[in-house]
Formats: C-alpha cells, structure tokens, sequence
C-alpha cells in the first residue's frame, strides 16, 4: 500500500495539480470556478474540484496539498468573517451586502462536500455543517416553495430568495456521509425523489441583491439530460451524478439516470468493457461539473485507454448499489 501510494503522489495527473497550488492552499485564487473565468476574477479551476480531484486520485490524506486546502475549508465551516475568505465573490460583496452572507453559506457548502468527499465524516465541525446544510434543503422540500420556487423579475425567471434547493455539493454531502442518511432517512428519500421530477425547462437565474449568478450547482429537479435512447451529452457528469444517486440509494427512483445507465451497460462488451462504436476521443463535458472525477487516466490517447475511466465508473456505480453484471 506504501508503495501504491508513493506511485500515486508521483503519478503525472496528480503532479499536475498539486504544482497549480498556490502558498496560500487554493488553486486560482477561488473556491468554486470550474474553469478561467476573468470577468468573475476566476483565474483557474476552483480549490473545491481540485483538492476533490486529488481525493480521487487517491492521494493520502496526509500530503501538504490537501492539508493546506483543509485549512481553509474549517476556516470557512468555523464562519470566519475575514472578508478575504470570500474569495472569488469577495470584490462584488464591498458594494453588494447580501451578496457577502449568501457567499459565505454557498462556500461552506463547497467546503463541507469537499472535507466529506475526503473522509472527515466522523469532524464534529463537518457533521455540524452537513447537518446545517441538510436541515435547510429539507425544510425547503417540506414547503410550498418546492413546487413553486421561482418569482418573476421583468422578463426573468428569478428563484425566490427563501428557496434553498438542493446543490451539487449538498447532495454531495450527503452522499458521502452514511451516517446522516441513516440518522434523516426520511429527508434523503425525500430528496431522491425531488431529484427525479422533471427540471424546468424555462432558463432561471439567482438573483442577490443586484447581482445576477447562473444557477450551475443549482438542481430543482432532475440535472441529467438524455435522448430516448439513454444518450447524453455530458457524460462524466452523468456518471458522477448516477454514483451519488446511487450512494443516497435514490437510483431506482431517476428514470433518467437508470435510461443512462442501461445504455452505458449495453455498450460493453462480452468481458464486461466499455466500447462504444466509433470512440475517437474521451467524451467532454460542457458544464465542467464533474472535471474533477473525468477522466482519472491523464494520457487516454489509445482506444483501450479511452475506455478505462468509464469501465471503472460503471463498475463502482454496480457495486454501491449492490448489483451484479454478469456478460454473455
């Protein structure tokens, strides 16, 4: 295992990103941005999906780059109000005062996904925050506000700013966590439920105060897009999305995710093998969403190579939920 883990800490992937680091613990001088953004004072991929590219990498627990990231990411569960710790919103938020405190639970919410993504579930300050977090989404899945959590502003489709539906690191949490979901089970059969039903298909926005913010980790119904068939344009997304639907044992109750999967399973081959036709290149992902997950082989340039990362996610999905694949 020593040996394994040493090869992972030199493995080139991972070399990758732990140089991107900065002396402070963050990659790109934010939190949450999923790629360059400038105009958002976004210079690189976020801490959240680097520190959790590392985690799934394997790397240990006790490496340099992920300590420097905990630090900040309790920082931010202990709500420490230094305005630095704002990060990429901290610039908008001197002339915005609601943009500061929705900031603030929103990184928290990163923060927490990230630290349980890791193994810190047993942390009474992550338990806490999972906790907080859980309660919030549940109390918006128990009001009005789920069936109807959008205003109109002007021509715009506003969420209504009580609303707190679920996010992807939210979900996350939960996910990651099997002892929360023992002890609310009754709140995650509920959210499994509220992650089936069909999204709106209008575009909406976030609105605080006059800050306008695309709602990317933002779900009021199912994320996952598909054709007929079980197609989807955004792949790794959907293979990370189907791992925590299946982790909060939700699985079953998302025809979407359960249409994507059987296409996935019909496309291998008699050894088990993803191998769709015609698979020139790794598939992409326009949201970016799950980057950190896909692809985990940094040098896919060979036909074999191509279908590792998949091949490996179907098998990990069919193992959390208990199945057993068996290939003529």
């Amino acid at each position: 295992m020593a040996f394994l883990q040493e090869e992972i800490s030199q493995y080139k992937g991972t070399r990758q990103v732990v140089k991107k680091q900065r002396v402070n613990g963050t990659w790109g001088g934010n939190m949450l941005g999923l790629a360059l953004a400038k105009s958002q004072g976004i210079a690189d991929v976020g801490t959240v999906s680097q520190y959790r590219r590392l985690v799934e990498m394997g790397v240990p627990g006790d490496e340099r780059a992920l300590r420097l990231a905990e630090r900040l990411f309790f920082r931010l569960l202990s709500r420490d109000e230094d305005p630095k710790l704002l990060f990429e919103y901290e610039k908008a938020a001197k002339t915005n005062a609601a943009l500061g405190p929705w900031a603030r639970e929103f990184l928290r919410e990163g923060a927490t996904a990230a630290l349980a993504h890791s193994g810190h579930i047993m942390d009474p300050r992550v338990r806490g925050a999972a906790h907080r977090i859980a309660s919030n989404v549940s109390q918006f899945l128990r009001s009005e506000l789920s069936e109807k959590p959008f205003v109109k502003k002007g021509a715009r489709m506003v969420l209504h700013p009580e609303a707190y539906p679920p996010t992807l690191f939210s979900v996350a949490t939960i996910a990651y966590m099997p002892n929360l979901r023992r002890e609310r089970a009754g709140f995650v059969e509920r959210l499994g439920h509220y992650l089936a039903q069909p999204a709106p298909k209008r575009t909406w926005v976030i609105l605080v105060g006059k800050k306008v913010i695309k709602p990317c980790y933002h779900f009021v119904g199912d994320p996952l897009r598909a054709d007929a068939a079980g197609n989807t344009g955004d792949l790794p997304f959907a293979l990370h999305w189907i791992e925590l639907l299946a982790k909060i044992g939700a699985l079953q109750s998302s025809p979407t995710a359960m249409r994507i999967l059987s296409r996935l399973i019909k496309d291998c081959d008699d050894r088990g093998v993803w191998s769709p036709k015609n698979l020139r290149s790794l598939p992409k992902s326009p949201t970016k969403l799950a980057n950190f997950t896909f692809p985990l082989e940094c040098d896919a340039k060979s036909p074999d190579q191509r279908r590792v990362d998949v091949t490996f996610r179907i098998a990990l999905i069919a193992r959390i939920a208990g199945w057993e694949l068996e290939f003529a």
